[in-house]
């Protein structure tokens, strides 16, 4: 038993440890190669504009955004979270029994508070 936990954290430890050589040995070979003049490198006004998804830059690079675009992106967060705890939930549901069902019920009844008070707040509206 303590063998099997050991060697999931052990898989867990590698994992780490491959995502962190990964992207470093790419930007050390990247480096290597702008050092050896095998990687191209020509710089232009062009390049160094900031990129809007093909259309024309509005201000500088420091633009301002609107509060209401990180609103939606913790409401959205909070909700996409809530589903990634309802799904395994819902794979297992036959074989939790009746206090997962009230815990899941109350996790639920949260979310759907969280829901209408930011409805009766208006926040959901755009403006």
């Amino acid at each position: 038993m303590v063998d099997d936990y050991l060697r999931q954290y052990g898989l867990v430890a590698i994992l780490g440890i491959v995502a962190v050589i990964v992207p470093t040995s790419m930007l050390m070979l990247s480096w290597a190669a702008s050092k050896v003049k095998i990687r191209p490198q020509k710089p232009s006004d062009v390049k160094s504009e900031v990129y809007e998804c093909g259309m024309q830059t509005i201000g500088g690079k420091w633009g301002q955004f609107n509060f209401r675009f990180y609103l939606y992106a913790l409401l959205f967060i909070i909700f996409d979270v809530g589903v990634v705890f309802i799904y395994p939930w819902a794979v297992k549901f036959n074989q939790l029994g009746l206090f997962a069902l009230i815990a899941m019920m109350v996790f639920i009844l949260i979310l759907m508070l969280g829901w209408v008070y930011a409805w009766r707040k208006q926040d959901l509206e755009w403006r």
